[in-house]
C-alpha cells in the first residue's frame, strides 16, 4: 500500500517525506495545510498561509523512471498542469520552468529535489499550491483557485486526487517536450524580460531536451537561458 500522510503543521513537505520511508513502497506522499518554512526554487522560501493552501510532497525512486533527468521537470510540470486543468476546466499554462499559471496568476510552484536515502536515489516533488487565499496585496502577480475560478474547493479532497493521479500517470510520460512546449505560458508573444538587472523585450520560442529557454531578443537575437539566468517580467 502506498501511504499517503496528512501532517497538520510541517516546517516543510520536502523535509519531513524523509521521515516516512521506512518499508521502500512504490509511492509516498505527503502534505499539510500549515507549512512554517516551505522550500522554494533556489532556495527561495514558500509563504503559506493555514487553512487556506496546500503543501505536497510526492517521492518516487529514480530507478522507476524511464524519462531521462533532463525532463522529468517538464513532465512533472506537464502532470501537474493537466491536474489543475482538470480540475477547474479553465485555461492553465506553464511558466518556464517551474509555475503554474491560472487565468494570467501564479497559482501554483513546483520543486523538485534529488536526494540519496541510504542506496536509493529518489525524486522528491513539492508542489505548493494556493486554493483558498485571497489577500495578494504582495504579490500581485500571484491568484489561487478561488480568485481565479470564483469557486470553493475541499483542501483534503485535492490532496486525495492528487495523490491518486499522480500514482497512476508519473511512470508514464507521453509527448513531454511537445506538450510542455504547448502550454508554455507567453510563448510567441512579446514579452518584458529581465537579463541581469537590464529590461529587453522577446519572444519566448520554445523550451528544449536539455531543460532552456531559447528566447528571440530584441537586442541580442536569439540566445538560450538555463534557470536563474532570464526572468519573465510578463
Amino acid at each position: 500500500m502506498n501511504p499517503l500522510i496528512y501532517l497538520e503543521i510541517s516546517t516543510s513537505t520536502n523535509i519531513d517525506i524523509l521521515k516516512f520511508t521506512k518499508g521502500e513502497p512504490k509511492f509516498i506522499a505527503l502534505y499539510t495545510f500549515n507549512q512554517t518554512n516551505g522550500k522554494g526554487q533556489y532556495d527561495n522560501s514558500w509563504e503559506m498561509i493555514p487553512g487556506e493552501n496546500l503543501a505536497f510532497s510526492f517521492m518516487l525512486k529514480s530507478k522507476d523512471l524511464s524519462i531521462p533527468s533532463s525532463l522529468f521537470n517538464f513532465h512533472t510540470a506537464n502532470l501537474l498542469r493537466n491536474f489543475i486543468a482538470n480540475l477547474t476546466q479553465q485555461n492553465t499554462e506553464i511558466k518556464w520552468p517551474n509555475d503554474l499559471i491560472l487565468n494570467k496568476k501564479k497559482i501554483a510552484g513546483l520543486l523538485i529535489e534529488k536526494k540519496k536515502i541510504e542506496n536509493l536515489d529518489v525524486y522528491i516533488i513539492g508542489f505548493g499550491l494556493n486554493v483558498l487565499q485571497t489577500d495578494f496585496s504582495k504579490l500581485p502577480k500571484a491568484g489561487s483557485l478561488l480568485t481565479q475560478t470564483g469557486k470553493i474547493f475541499n483542501l483534503k479532497n485535492i490532496a486525495e486526487h492528487l495523490f491518486d493521479f499522480l500514482q497512476t500517470e508519473i511512470l508514464h510520460p507521453k509527448n513531454t517536450l511537445i506538450d510542455f512546449n504547448y502550454h508554455l505560458f507567453m510563448k510567441d508573444q512579446i514579452a518584458v524580460f529581465n537579463l541581469k538587472g537590464k529590461r529587453q523585450n522577446g519572444i519566448i520560442k520554445h523550451a528544449d531536451e536539455n531543460g532552456y529557454l531559447w528566447i528571440d531578443l530584441e537586442h541580442d537575437g536569439l540566445r538560450k537561458f538555463f534557470h536563474k539566468e532570464v526572468e519573465l517580467l510578463y
